[in-house]
């Protein structure tokens, strides 16, 4: 039942504490895989022999950095983070208990306040549902689902349409047969992942499920990125992608979903 636990990373200073919650969290058996995306860190690594930094000589952007270290991992499941989250005690155990061979799972997801290390006092966010953000940016968006958090909300272990995709297990097989790995022609290096893996995921007859039972904790959005992406590549993204599933969805996804416009 080995987790490999794959984490993207560029000049971050707070993938240290994401990885010692990992390891103080998880109960199961992981090999931890910090894919240093064209850096070396001022603090070293740590030398516990669950972590295993993979080291890249240039910049290849998250997408492609999320790609080699699935390659360099072992595990029968794969689980993607961001550097700067905290987890649930037996987070490990309680998804892949459930986990079926078709589904990516995520968790409920908090809100990390990162300066004191602490969950913050906001409600969080269970589900999620995709939608076209027609401003601006003419996107994929995941857009908080208040009405199904009420109406499902005795439900611990249910499909969901959206996610962050700072958080996600999915079994290997899956990758290897349907994934197979992040494309960064077209989509660029950081954005959309989420999203070019759900639509992979539905044509293939697979689903995205949340497991109300653990949590993770993503850093709250007033405190800063370590990351810019300028405006004209990020609207390359998006575009990217509208063109690549924006009748699949239409025609398919949204009227499965009952969305509407």
């Amino acid at each position: 039942m080995r987790l490999s636990v794959v984490i993207p990373s560029y000049k971050d200073p707070l993938l240290h504490k994401t990885i010692a919650s990992i390891l103080t969290s998880a109960t199961g058996e992981i090999e931890i895989i910090p894919v240093l995306d064209g850096y070396k860190p001022i603090v070293q690594i740590t030398s516990d022999s669950r972590v295993k930094p993979l080291y890249l000589k240039e910049n290849v952007g998250m997408r492609e950095a999320i790609n080699r270290g699935v390659q360099a991992s072992t595990g029968k499941y794969i689980m993607r983070t961001d550097e700067h989250c905290l987890f649930a005690p037996g987070f490990d155990k309680e998804i892949l208990k459930h986990i079926k061979d078709n589904q990516i799972v995520t968790a409920r997801r908090y809100f990390l306040d990162v300066e004191k290390w602490k969950v913050m006092d906001i409600k969080p966010v269970d589900y999620e549902k995709l939608i076209i953000v027609n401003d601006r940016w003419h996107k994929f968006a995941g857009q908080r689902w208040r009405t199904r958090e009420r109406e499902r909300e005795s439900m611990k272990i249910d499909e969901t349409m959206a996610m962050q995709g700072s958080f996600w297990i999915m079994p290997r097989s899956w990758w290897n047969k349907v994934i197979k790995r992040l494309d960064s022609n077209g989509y660029g290096i950081l954005y959309q992942d989420s999203v070019e893996m759900l639509m992979k995921t539905w044509q293939a007859g697979g689903k995205l499920m949340v497991n109300k039972n653990t949590w993770f904790a993503h850093k709250h959005v007033d405190f800063n990125r370590t990351h810019r992406y300028s405006t004209e590549l990020s609207r390359a993204s998006f575009a990217h992608s509208i063109s690549v599933w924006g009748d699949y969805y239409n025609d398919v996804v949204a009227p499965r979903w009952g969305i509407s416009g």
